[in-house]
């Protein structure tokens, strides 16, 4: 049997036409929401960049601020290492109150002092001429009385005391008494001398004999390692 098309060309023109139309209106409308996607898509990936790209400048902003915290830190740590070597320098490392105390000790009542000095001294060979011998103590030069500047580094003092004792003994056993005790060493008497002096004024005064004396040693208060080359 043959199959007859009533329908007319004009007919069959327009409904293709109507698919063709909707075909096309479908794949628009879908390339719209593809573009509408990726456009919310970039746009939330633009704002996360963004934020992200703040955060970096905040972080770069505490970095600089930490770096330039830590260059202050460290120039006053600099400068606290200058003044902690200059106090290690200039620091005595004897304990005067101490040194006095002792002396009082030591010293009996028929015994009056006139002076009390302490030099700094470098530590030296006590041969000079012959060669000098290594040592672990650093030296370091001048002196220290007064108005002078003491030397700075690592040095020993002199102690050297003056006075008048009532005889020559007394001076004799300050002498033993200073070699025993363990604040002195090197104790070396400097001179001794009889003098007379007189007490009291006038006709009422009296004329009494007395030993003038001044000793010098040096305070124990180090040590000198010695190594033989």
């Amino acid at each position: 049997m043959k199959e007859i098309d009533f329908l007319p060309e004009w007919y069959k023109s327009g409904r293709r036409r109507q698919v063709s139309y909707r075909t096309q209106y479908v794949a628009l409308g879908g390339v719209l929401v593809v573009m509408v996607v990726w456009s919310m898509v970039s746009a939330n990936s633009i704002s996360r960049a963004t934020a992200g790209l703040a955060k970096d400048a905040v972080r770069q902003a505490e970095a600089a601020g930490a770096a330039q915290e830590f260059v202050r830190i460290k120039s006053e740590v600099t400068q606290l290492q200058k003044k902690a070597e200059s106090i290690k320098e200039i620091d005595s490392k004897i304990d005067v109150a101490g040194v006095l105390a002792e002396m009082s000790f030591l010293i009996d009542e028929k015994m009056v002092l006139r002076k009390v000095g302490f030099f700094g001294e470098r530590f030296t060979d006590e041969q000079e001429g012959k060669p000098k011998r290594d040592s672990a103590v650093r030296a370091a030069g001048g002196n220290f009385s007064g108005k002078e500047t003491r030397p700075l580094g690592d040095i020993r003092f002199r102690v050297v005391v003056s006075g008048v004792a009532s005889d020559a003994s007394s001076a004799a056993g300050l002498i033993c008494k200073l070699e025993d005790s363990p604040y002195f060493c090197q104790v070396v008497p400097s001179f001794s001398r009889n003098k007379k002096m007189k007490v009291g004024t006038g006709l009422a005064g009296e004329n009494f004999q007395v030993s003038e004396f001044e000793i010098s040693c040096y305070l124990a208060n180090y040590k000198e390692l010695v190594v033989d080359n």
